[in-house]
């Protein structure tokens, strides 16, 4: 299975709902290296469309059409080509959710960690079986 690389930046939010007080999570969102590389790479040819084509074509609309091109390159070059990134999308997530998938994957990890102890003779069977039966009531 495929997976999409995405980096996550977190940031807590607190948001006013209808009177109620409600804990966010807002999510920045960044390309993948290979993305952006790609679209770096059309964005140059989008620029160079815009100087000679679409600026002498259509005037002030080439040089927005150019501007426009060039800031996308430029932020698909910093994500692509540095280590600092520009986040090109935001997810806002309430808080139970956010931290509903959290200890999800924590038990998993606890659940695998637990395996290998057993596996490793670390714990017995019967430490083994309780200890499985209290991570699997907290899903």
């Amino acid at each position: 299975m495929k997976y999409i690389e995405y980096i996550f930046y977190i940031h807590d939010r607190i948001v006013l709902n209808r009177g109620n007080i409600m804990a966010r999570k807002r999510i920045k969102v960044q390309p993948s290296k290979g993305q952006s590389k790609i679209t770096f790479f059309v964005g140059i040819v989008f620029c160079l469309i815009g100087v000679f084509v679409a600026i002498p074509a259509a005037g002030l609309f080439g040089v927005f059409w150019t501007a426009m091109a060039g800031l996308i390159t430029y932020t698909h070059f910093k994500n692509g080509f540095t280590d600092e990134g520009i986040p090109t999308q935001e997810i806002i997530v309430d808080d139970d959710t956010f931290n509903q998938y959290v200890e999800s994957n924590d038990i998993e990890n606890r659940l695998r960690k637990l395996e290998t102890l057993y596996q490793q003779c670390l714990i017995t069977r019967d430490e083994y079986d309780e200890k499985r039966k209290e991570l699997i009531d907290q899903l």
